[in-house]
C-alpha cells in the first residue's frame, strides 16, 4: 500500500488513554526501548513535501522510493537513490501519479505503478496544484485511480513497458527474488465483471473493497488471482527464497486489517496476527524467521513497527516507540539494515529513515515472548485442538477461545450443511474426543446426519408467453419472475382472469365481508392479483387483516378455488416500486399446487390493453376500499413453464456419551446447544439490507451456548476420571444443527430415538430424564433466565441449591413452549430447562461478534448447569414431567386455538405437514395423532404446507370439535380434534 494510506489516517484525531501514556515516555526511554533493535538511526531523505516506501536493491547499494518533489507535479514520482554516492535520479515519467516501486534483482530494470497514460493526467495535476495554492484543505483519500498500471522500465535504455494494461487499480507490486514473477494488488474485478446493485454501491464508496492479490510472470503473462475474499487484500511481498508471500487483509468494513502469509501459488493462507486493529505493510526478514509490520494498537493515528514470528504463535514484539507514524518497513537483503517511513521529529514530515538492525536481539525477544493461545491465534490450528490446550475447570478464557473460533470468518456463520458448519462440528467432536467422551453418532462416529431443505433456486426451464393475435414471449427477471413457492409444471393456453386484490376476509369487528372472487370462475385459469391491501382501507382494518396480504395466503385462496396459477402485480398505485417479487431462497421448501409468478406493471398493463381494459383506472376504483367484482381478461391466453429446484442438503449433529458405568444406563440426561447459525444472512437475518449478505458470526447465537456446553463436558469428564462424580445415569452431550431453520437436528434425533423405543412398545416414552439447553447465554447483564421450570416437578429446589455458590441473578420462568431445541423434547414428555440471557440489537446480525460477550457469565452459566446436572445424576428417581398448553404469544396474532402438534421441517417436500411429534396430553395427542402423521386437511381446508396449516388453525375455535385428515403410512385417516384455548 502507498504511504498516502497513512496520510489519510493522520487527518483524523482520536486520542486514547494509550496514546496519552505513550506521549508520557521520556526521550531517554524511547531511545532505550528502540535501541534494543535499532542503532545509528537517521533520516535518509529530506527534499520534497514527503517521501516514502523505500525498498533496497538486491545488492543493498540502492533504494528505490516515491516522493513529492517536482514543482509542476503535486503527486508522487519514483526516484532511485545511490547509497554509495548519494545521487538521486528520477525513474518515472514525471507526470501522472505513481506509487509502489521495486528493483529487478538481476537486470537493470525498475517496476512501479503509474497513471501517466491517463489522458487527463496533466489536467488532474493542475487541478491539484490550484487547489493547494488556494490555501484550502480537505480530507485526503487515496483514490485507487483506475488508470494505475504496472510498468517496467529499462534503466539503461529508458524504455517503458506496460505489464498490466487493464482498467482498474494495478499497483503494490514487486519482483520475486529470482526476477521471474511479479505479485501485485488489483481491483480489476470490479471493472471486468457485472456487479450486483449492492456491489455497485460498495464500489462507489470504496474502490479498494474489490482488491485481490494477483501473480504474473515478469513479462505480464500467465496472470492468476491468488485471493478471493471480500475486502481489501494488498501490499504483497515475497520471502527471501520466493516460496511464500506475505500481505495484509482488511475486514469488509475496512476498519481492521491483519497480517497473512501464503504459498506462492496461493495455497495455505494463514493469518499471523489477531490484534483487531489496523495491522499492515508486512515484510519478511531475509532469515525467514519473522516479519516486521506496522500497527495502530496504541492509538488510531499512532502507528508503530512490530515483529511477528513466521508461524504466528508468539505475541508480537514492539520495535518503535515514537509517537506518530512508523510504517512501510523494508529489510536490506543481508538483514542488517532497516528502511522505513516515519514522520518523527519536529517537522512531522513523512520521510525515509534508515537504521542498523540487530537480528540476534530480535530472535531473543521473540523466543522470550509469550505464546499466543493456539485457539486465539491461528485458525488453522483450531480444528485439531485438544483438552491439553485448556483448563479442566469451567474457565472464561477457554469459553472465549471457543467462541472466537466458532464466530470467526473462516466458519462463515455456520449455516446448516455448509463447510463452516462442518468445521464447527469437527471442532466440537475433536474436543469431545480429547475429553475422554465416547462417540454417540451413527456407526460409532461423532455425527448423526439428517436431511433438510437448503433452499430454492430457479431451474433452466422457465418461460412466460402471451397467446393473442400474436405470440409474445417475456424476459425472465425483467418482465416476470417465478415465486419461490410455485409448483414446477407447464401450463399451455390457459385463460386469464383478474381478481382485484385476491382477498376473502370475513365480516368481523364491524368490517363487512370482502370477497374478490364473487361470481368469478377461476378453475383451471390464471388469476391476476394485485399485491398488498386496498389503499383506501383504514389503518385499523389493514392491521386486522394484515396476514391476508401475504402472497401465500392469496395464492392459497386461488388454489382452493381451482386456479391453475397466479400472477402477482404490484400496480401503479403501490408505494413500493420494486415491481417484481424477490426470489427468496425459501428453506422451508414448501411448495403449492399451482404456478405462481410476479409480473411487471408494464406487462400487466399490456394484458389489460389487449382485453380492452386499463390497469390504472381499475386499481383506482379498487383502492377506494369497496369490493369490486373480478372479470375475465378476454382475448388472451397464457403459456408458461416454471421450474423450481428445491435443493436438499445434509446437516449433522455432534453426539457424545459420558457413561456412568461399563454398560449404557437405561435412562440418561441430555445437555445440548445448537451449533448452527444463519450463515451470510440468506435467511433469518435481521440486519439492514446493506449488510444482510455479510457473514453473521453468531457469537451469542449460539457460539456462547456451545462454549458453555464444551466447558461443562470437559469439567464433568474430568470429575469422572478422578472418581469425583457420582453418576446414576449416562449423560449425552449434543451440539445440534438445523435449529435456525426449524429445530431440524434435535427434532430428527428425538424422532429417531422415539422410533427405536416404540418399535416394541407403542406406549413407551423417551428414556430421557431431563433435557438441559443452552441458547444465547453470552450477553448477561443483570439476569439469567431459566425457561422450563414448569415442565417438571421439583426444578426450583434443584436450581436454588446449584446457584448458591455460583451467584447468578436468576429469572426462573414456567413457560416450557420455546422457539428452541427444547421443543423437540418437551413435546415428547421430557422435563426441560433452557438458559438464556436475552435478546439484543445484534441478534441475527453481522454485529453479533465475539468481542461483545460476557465470558465470566458464560462460564458461570456453565457452572450452574453442571451443578444442576450433578444433582440430577445423583437422584434415585428423576423429576416428573408436567404438561401445559402453549401460551398465547403476540407473534401468533389471531391464533387462539391450541392443538399441540410439532411440525417436522426436515421432510418439507411432502404435500401436507409432517409431524415430528405431538405434545403429551394436548388435543392432538388426545385425538390420536402421532409423530410421522402427515396432515393434509384441517376443518375442511386443504393443507399443503405449514402456512396453510397456520391459516386453518386461525379459523378454529377452542372447545369446538373439527375434523383433521392425516396420511399415516399410506392410509388416510379422518379424526376429530377438540382445540384448547391458548393461555
Amino acid at each position: 500500500m502507498s504511504l498516502t494510506f497513512f496520510t489519510t489516517l493522520a487527518l483524523f484525531s482520536f486520542p486514547s488513554v494509550t496514546e496519552r501514556l505513550e506521549s508520557e515516555l521520556t526521550l531517554k526511554q524511547v531511545k532505550e526501548n528502540e535501541g534494543r533493535l535499532l542503532s545509528r538511526g537517521r533520516k535518509l531523505t529530506f527534499a520534497g513535501k514527503r517521501s516514502g516506501e523505500g525498498y533496497f536493491s538486491a545488492d543493498g547499494k540502492k533504494i528505490i522510493y516515491q516522493s513529492e518533489r517536482l514543482p509542476e507535479n503535486p503527486f508522487y514520482q519514483i526516484y532511485l537513490l545511490d547509497l554509495v554516492t548519494g545521487e538521486t535520479d528520477l525513474v518515472s515519467t514525471g507526470f501522472g501519479k505513481t506509487t509502489c516501486s521495486w528493483l529487478h534483482p538481476i537486470e537493470e530494470k525498475a517496476l512501479f505503478a503509474s497513471s501517466h497514460e491517463d489522458l487527463s493526467a496533466m489536467k488532474k495535476q493542475k487541478a491539484e496544484l490550484d487547489f493547494r495554492q488556494s490555501g484550502k484543505a480537505r480530507k485526503y483519500s487515496w483514490d485507487y485511480d483506475e488508470w494505475y498500471d504496472i510498468f517496467e522500465k529499462d534503466l539503461n535504455s529508458g524504455n517503458l513497458r506496460n505489464l498490466t494494461n487493464a482498467r482498474g487499480y494495478d499497483a503494490e507490486g514487486c519482483y520475486s527474488p529470482d526476477g521471474k514473477l511479479i505479485v501485485f494488488a488489483s481491483n480489476r474485478q470490479a471493472y471486468e465483471r457485472d456487479l450486483s446493485e449492492e456491489e455497485k454501491k460498495i464500489h462507489e464508496r470504496d474502490k479498494s473493497y474489490f482488491s485481490e492479490i494477483y501473480l504474473m510472470n515478469s513479462d505480464g503473462s500467465n496472470l492468476r488471482c491468488l485471493t478471493n475474499v471480500a475486502g481489501y487484500d494488498g501490499g504483497p511481498f515475497f520471502n527471501a527464497d520466493g516460496t511464500q508471500i506475505c500481505w495484509r487483509r482488511f475486514t469488509e468494513n475496512g476498519h481492521q486489517a491483519e497480517i497473512y502469509v501464503m504459498n506462492v501459488d496461493g495455497s495455505a493462507q494463514r493469518k499471523l496476527t489477531n490484534l483487531g486493529k489496523m495491522s499492515w505493510a508486512p515484510f519478511f526478514h531475509p532469515s525467514g524467521k519473522y516479519l516486521i509490520f506496522s500497527t495502530n494498537v496504541h492509538g488510531f493515528q499512532n502507528f508503530e513497527l512490530y515483529l511477528v514470528d513466521a508461524k504466528g504463535i508468539k505475541e508480537p514484539v514492539r520495535v518503535t516507540f515514537t509517537d506518530g507514524f512508523d510504517g512501510l518497513p523494508c529489510f536490506s537483503p543481508d538483514g542488517q539494515s532497516l528502511s522505513w517511513t516515519s514522520n518523527r521529529g519536529d517537522v512531522k514530515q513523512s520521510q525515509i529513515h534508515l537504521a542498523r538492525w540487530n537480528h540476534d536481539a530480535a530472535m531473543a525477544l521473540l523466543v522470550a515472548a509469550s505464546e499466543v493461545p493456539r485457539l486465539n491465534k491461528s485458525e488453522d490450528l483450531l480444528e485439531s485442538v485438544t483438552a491439553k490446550d485448556s483448563s479442566p475447570e469451567i474457565d472464561p478464557a477457554d469459553a472465549r477461545i471457543h467462541v472466537e473460533y466458532l464466530a470467526s470468518e473462516k466458519l462463515e456463520g455456520r449455516f446448516t450443511g455448509s463447510q463452516g458448519a462442518r468445521l464447527a462440528s469437527k471442532y466440537v467432536a475433536s474436543l469431545f474426543s480429547s475429553y475422554g467422551i465416547e462417540t454417540g453418532g451413527i456407526n460409532r462416529s461423532w455425527f448423526q446426519t439428517f436431511p433438510f431443505t437448503k433452499g430454492t433456486t430457479l431451474g433452466k426451464k422457465n418461460f412466460l408467453r402471451i397467446e393473442s393475435k400474436e405470440s409474445i414471449a417475456f424476459e425472465l427477471d425483467k418482465n416476470w419472475r417465478p415465486i419461490a413457492f410455485s409448483d414446477t409444471a407447464t401450463k399451455v393456453a390457459l385463460d386469464v382472469v383478474f381478481a382485484g386484490y385476491g382477498l376473502h376476509t370475513p365480516a368481523e369487528d364491524g368490517f363487512s365481508e370482502y370477497d374478490s372472487y364473487v361470481h368469478l370462475d377461476v378453475k383451471d385459469k390464471w388469476v391476476m392479483i394485485l399485491r398488498y391491501l386496498p389503499n383506501g382501507w383504514e389503518k385499523k382494518r389493514k392491521d386486522k387483516f394484515a396476514g391476508h396480504a401475504a402472497l401465500r395466503k392469496k395464492a392459497s385462496i386461488a388454489r382452493d378455488l381451482g386456479a391453475a396459477g397466479v400472477l402477482f402485480v404490484t400496480g401503479p398505485n403501490a408505494e413500493n416500486r420494486k415491481e417484481l417479487v424477490s426470489f427468496f431462497p425459501d428453506t422451508s421448501g414448501s411448495g403449492m399446487s399451482l404456478l405462481a409468478a410476479s409480473i411487471s406493471d408494464q406487462l400487466a398493463s399490456n394484458i389489460f390493453t389487449i382485453a380492452g381494459k386499463e390497469l390504472q383506472s381499475v386499481q383506482n376504483i379498487l383502492d377506494k376500499g369497496e369490493p369490486v367484482m373480478g372479470f375475465p381478461l378476454k382475448g388472451i391466453q397464457l403459456d408458461a413453464e416454471i421450474e423450481i429446484i428445491r435443493e436438499k442438503g445434509t446437516g449433522r449433529n455432534v453426539l457424545g456419551w459420558l457413561r456412568a458405568g461399563k454398560k449404557p444406563s437405561k435412562r440418561f440426561i441430555v445437555i445440548g446447544a445448537h451449533i448452527d447459525h444463519v450463515g451470510k444472512g440468506r435467511v433469518g437475518s435481521r440486519a439492514k439490507k446493506n449488510v444482510k449478505k455479510k457473514i453473521h458470526p453468531g457469537a451469542d447465537d449460539n457460539a456462547s451456548g456451545i462454549a458453555a456446553l464444551l466447558e461443562i463436558a470437559q469439567f464433568l469428564a474430568d470429575l469422572k476420571k478422578r472418581g469425583l462424580l457420582k453418576m446414576n445415569y449416562d449423560v449425552c452431550f449434543a451440539a445440534w444443527s438445523g435449529e435456525e431453520i426449524g429445530l431440524v437436528g434435535s427434532s430428527y434425533y428425538a424422532r429417531e430415538l422415539e422410533k427405536k423405543v416404540k418399535a416394541n412398545d407403542e406406549n413407551a416414552s423417551l428414556p430421557i430424564i431431563a433435557y438441559l439447553n443452552l441458547d444465547m447465554v453470552g450477553r448477561y447483564k443483570d439476569k439469567l433466565t431459566l425457561h422450563g421450570v414448569g415442565s417438571g416437578e421439583g426444578w426450583l429446589p434443584i436450581i436454588e441449591k446449584a446457584n448458591v455458590p455460583v451467584g447468578l441473578n436468576l429469572n426462573p420462568q414456567n413457560d416450557s413452549h420455546l422457539p428452541t431445541d427444547t421443543t423437540s423434547f418437551y413435546s415428547r414428555g421430557v422435563p426441560i430447562l433452557s438458559a438464556f440471557t436475552g435478546l439484543h440489537q445484534d441478534y441475527h446480525s453481522p454485529t453479533d461478534t465475539a468481542d461483545k460477550l460476557n465470558y465470566e457469565a458464560v462460564a458461570d452459566c456453565g457452572k450452574l448447569l453442571s451443578r444442576i446436572t450433578m444433582e440430577l445424576l445423583q437422584r434415585d428417581s428423576p423429576i416428573s414431567y408436567k404438561s401445559s398448553p402453549a401460551p398465547k404469544r403476540q407473534s401468533r396474532g389471531r391464533l387462539t386455538a391450541y392443538l399441540g402438534t410439532i411440525p417436522d421441517y426436515s421432510q418439507s417436500d411432502l404435500k401436507g405437514v409432517l409431524l415430528s411429534g405431538v405434545a403429551k396430553g394436548g388435543p392432538a395427542d388426545e385425538a390420536g395423532l402421532r409423530g410421522g402423521d402427515v396432515i393434509i386437511s384441517l376443518a375442511g381446508k386443504t393443507v399443503e404446507n405449514v402456512y396453510d396449516y397456520t391459516d386453518a388453525i386461525g379459523e378454529l375455535k377452542p372447545k369446538v370439535a373439527s375434523s383433521i385428515v392425516v396420511n399415516r403410512k399410506g392410509e388416510t385417516l379422518e379424526l376429530d380434534i377438540i382445540p384448547k384455548a391458548r393461555d
